[in-house]
């Protein structure tokens, strides 16, 4: 039983879920299905970490890759008031990862109050919301309290957005793959 509530009396204009393991090709396909929007806000929720050459290499590849003409906000604490504010902007979120690590140290009534209303900001948004997610679980995932923490809520999370989201996509080994097209829903 998921301990997210999400308003079920509006549906979504366009929520685009894109999915899959680590360096599979995903935050590319997500910028490739909205490569030729000018009214673009990308929203980047990973903080840059000292020390770590290889998370900043990540980065750079991400910011060589976007058009100089989209919007760029780095970073939110509240996703879901960020969202609201950019009311009739089409958005890309990459991804729900950096969103959830920001939050872990939230108590579960606040996390559902945060995943709640951030479901809720995407359903009643009124335009293109293309969202990237991590699939936890498919690499090395730490059996550490946080760790377990993490993939639990991130997946959580994503599912609660699948479930209202217009398309969705798995991306594996640099190929996407049309879920809405071929699968069946888990009862």
């Amino acid at each position: 039983m998921s301990v997210i509530e999400i308003d079920k009396s509006n549906q979504a204009s366009n929520i685009i879920l894109v999915t899959g393991p680590s360096k599979s090709g995903k935050s590319r396909w997500a910028e490739y299905l909205v490569r030729n929007n000018r009214d673009l806000t990308y929203i980047a929720t990973s903080e840059v970490k000292d020390g770590d050459s290889d998370w900043r290499m990540r980065i750079k590849l991400h910011q060589e890759r976007r058009p100089a003409y989209w919007n760029l906000i780095e970073s939110p604490d509240d996703l879901a008031t960020t969202i609201n504010t950019l009311e009739h902007k089409n958005i890309l979120i990459d991804s729900l990862g950096g969103y959830v690590t920001k939050h872990l140290n939230k108590d579960m009534n606040e996390w559902k109050n945060l995943a709640t209303t951030l479901i809720n900001s995407l359903i009643k948004h009124k335009k293109t919301i293309v969202i990237v997610t991590e699939e936890t679980g498919w690499g090395v995932v730490p059996m550490t309290k946080i760790g377990v923490l993490f993939s639990e809520r991130l997946g959580e999370l994503a599912q609660g957005i699948e479930a209202r989201s217009t398309k969705s996509w798995l991306v594996i080994q640099g190929r996407a793959i049309d879920l809405k097209q071929i699968s069946v829903i888990v009862p």
